[in-house]
């Protein structure tokens, strides 16, 4: 209790906001080319002096909660008292997804806020690894962190990158282990179904999907793309047609039988309601007493055909997901005994928190506009739910919750 008495102190007795109002402007805005620029920020930096001053005099352990106080509003603290409670632990690993998460094309123009990336680098400062998950690909994801974060920072050797929900991981600093691609562990039988996928996707692209879609450069996974903004009408139609597209190929892939696309569209659908959704709405869902082959389910368990509303459709392997990927960018990271953050929006992210919770190895948090799953898990969990294009609020509960465990 003596934790929240000094919580109570803290907020009560002393001007927080105003403490943590000061420490962003000094983090955020730093001084300009100008002589008035730089003399405010010098004030407002000197009276942030002043302010954590006199909660260092004023409360036990003061240095601790004059930070705290520069980080973390009222209800973020007491929320990472309340995680400390229950798990006695700090967040020893970031495990990140990006789109929607770290950046929402509703209320970030689709930009990483400046706000976060200070924060992950205030993270990295604590000797927190840092890992990048996402489904897309490994340059593209290189590209905006090093934008973000520095070069220097992503080449610390602290910062793992899980491109392609998992196929692969780009750990720079790591020599051999650097770079870790997960798909070639998987066996040959797999890898020639993607192989003859990827193969024709492009090539024997339906009349109506050309100039509609675009292949995205994965690795390995085969993900198809609208040319039309995501979410809109458009795009909705064109993905929809490359799901039964691309499912049809699954089928041609795995048998040469000529009932193969028709038992993968029945799989599929009897597994995902979006996808028997899709195919019921264009009047193409087969028979729901379709009865699919030992050997073609056999082989269809290992695949994940995944149906983004309005923005992709994909193909990837069961074995090869987020969950695994974060796995070995902890093991190269020298994580051994993880409690990480997981902090995602979709059905991919699930898996990681998940695998998190199943081992007690961390945290859940999520976007309030994430996948129904997504949300249910998290509120079942720990109730770590922010608003969209919010992240900040979430990393800086977790920060607090380092401070009160150090």
């Amino acid at each position: 209790m003596e934790r929240y008495d000094l919580l109570y102190r803290l907020y009560g007795n002393f001007d927080a906001d105003a403490v943590r109002d000061a420490q962003d402007f000094v983090d955020l805005l730093p001084p300009l080319d100008s002589s008035v620029a730089l003399s405010h920020w010098q004030e407002v930096d000197d009276e942030l002096t002043d302010r954590k001053d006199r909660i260092r005099r004023g409360i036990p352990d003061g240095d601790r909660y004059a930070e705290l106080a520069a980080r973390a509003t009222r209800d973020q603290a007491f929320t990472a008292l309340d995680l400390y409670t229950k798990y006695g632990r700090a967040v020893n690993a970031l495990v990140l997804d990006v789109d929607e998460t770290l950046r929402s094309a509703g209320r970030t123009d689709n930009e990483i806020p400046r706000e976060v990336l200070h924060l992950l680098t205030e993270f990295h400062e604590m000797d927190v690894p840092i890992v990048i998950c996402t489904g897309q690909t490994l340059e593209n994801v290189k590209g905006f962190a090093i934008q973000g974060l520095g070069n220097e920072l992503v080449h610390s050797g602290d910062v793992s990158i899980v491109y392609e929900a998992g196929t692969g991981v780009f750990t720079p600093g790591h020599g051999p282990n650097t770079k870790r691609l997960l798909y070639e562990t998987l066996d040959d039988a797999v890898q020639s179904v993607f192989e003859s996928v990827r193969g024709r996707v492009i090539r024997d692209l339906p009349e109506g999907l050309r100039g509609c879609v675009h292949l995205q450069g994965n690795e390995f996974n085969v993900t198809l793309k609208p040319n039309f903004e995501t979410g809109s009408d458009d795009a909705e139609e064109v993905i929809d047609e490359s799901l039964v597209y691309m499912l049809d190929l699954l089928g041609e892939a795995v048998t040469d039988d000529p009932e193969g696309p028709t038992w993968t569209r029945a799989y599929y659908a009897e597994r995902d309601p979006e996808i028997d959704g899709v195919l019921a709405d264009r009047e193409e869902r087969p028979d729901p007493e379709t009865t699919v082959p030992d050997d073609v389910a056999e082989t269809l368990d290992r695949v994940t055909v995944a149906y983004y509303h309005a923005d992709a459709a994909e193909l990837s392997a069961v074995d090869l997901n987020k969950a695994a990927g974060v796995e070995a960018a902890l093991e190269v990271l020298g994580v051994d005994d993880p409690f990480v953050l997981v902090m995602g929006d979709s059905k991919s992210d699930l898996d990681v928190m998940r695998w998190a919770a199943d081992g007690n190895r961390g945290l859940a948090a999520a976007p309030d506009h994430s996948s129904p799953g997504v949300l249910e898990h998290v509120e079942e969990t720990d109730g770590l739910v922010f608003d969209r294009g919010d992240a900040a609020s979430m990393l800086r509960t977790a920060f607090a919750l380092n401070l009160l465990v150090e």
